[in-house]
């Protein structure tokens, strides 16, 4: 149910795009607006989509978030989030970050899927989110807080409908690796170690996605459909971290290693 008035979406989707471009943070949107509803935030996330696609950037794809248990519980809320991709978030493998370009950047280790044929439909399984699928390849997701995660004044941390305004915290994804037929590896058991200066800061296994991430596709296809979206050909979906998110310092080298579908990296300066 919506509870703010178009204009007001409006205004929030410009919020969030001076924050990203000024890197200065904006208020969480429900300090003043208590009663702002998730079905508010995804319409402030598609209006600032839209203002950056009419600003010349280009839709690539879409990214799924909340997708353990324990965050779900953490952020109050029963199923996933998403977000939008976009041509200027794409980053290659070894990328060098600038971190005064973000206000509070830091990485989660995910599987990437790059799709061939459109999925949509209430009861997609993970044999046709396969078939779907070109490849997959390691990725590191880039995300950022365009929204202040906790209030100076009050000490109040944002809610999941403040995550989801802001793009569902994306910003960025770094892509490396192998690109594999999605057939030809057990998805659940796909692991990473990640390494921040040689140092090991996580490890993790792809099953922590849903049980296995080809479902955060299938999830996503379900859901955007009210919206009139939909996961298209050539669109790449990032399908969830498997792993904590890792603060982001100037001066930090980072390294996920996927053992058979190889590594991703990328250097914040």
């Amino acid at each position: 149910m919506r509870t703010l008035t178009d204009a007001e979406v409006a205004a929030l989707a410009r919020d969030h795009e001076r924050a990203r471009l000024d890197v200065r943070p904006i208020d969480a949107p429900t300090l003043t607006r208590p009663g702002m509803t998730i079905d508010d935030a995804y319409a402030v996330q598609q209006a600032w989509v839209e203002l950056q696609v009419a600003g010349g950037a280009a839709l690539v794809g879409r990214k799924i978030g909340l997708t353990s248990v324990a965050m779900q519980q953490q952020m109050k809320i029963d199923e996933p989030d998403f977000g939008a991709l976009l041509d200027h978030m794409l980053l290659a493998d070894g990328a060098t970050i600038p971190h005064a370009a973000y206000l509070d950047p830091r990485l989660e280790v995910e599987v990437a899927f790059v799709l061939k044929a459109p999925l949509a439909g209430d009861r997609l399984t993970v044999t046709d989110v396969l078939r779907a699928t070109e490849y997959v390849v390691p990725a590191l997701e880039l995300i950022d807080a365009r929204s202040r995660r906790v209030d100076p004044a009050t000490g109040r941390a944002r809610t999941v409908v403040d995550t989801i305004a802001d793009n569902a915290a994306d910003a960025g994804v770094v892509l490396g690796g192998r690109p594999m037929d999605p057939t030809d590896v057990d998805l659940r058991w796909v692991g990473a170690i990640f390494s921040r200066n040689g140092i090991v800061e996580e490890t993790g296994l792809a099953a922590g996605v849903l049980n296995h991430p080809a479902l955060g596709l299938a999830w996503l296809a379900r859901r955007l459909a009210p919206y009139g979206l939909a996961l298209e050909p050539g669109h790449l979906v990032l399908s969830g971290s498997f792993t904590r998110a890792v603060v982001c310092r100037p001066g930090d080298t980072f390294t996920a290693d996927y053992g058979p579908l190889g590594t991703v990296s990328c250097h914040v300066a």
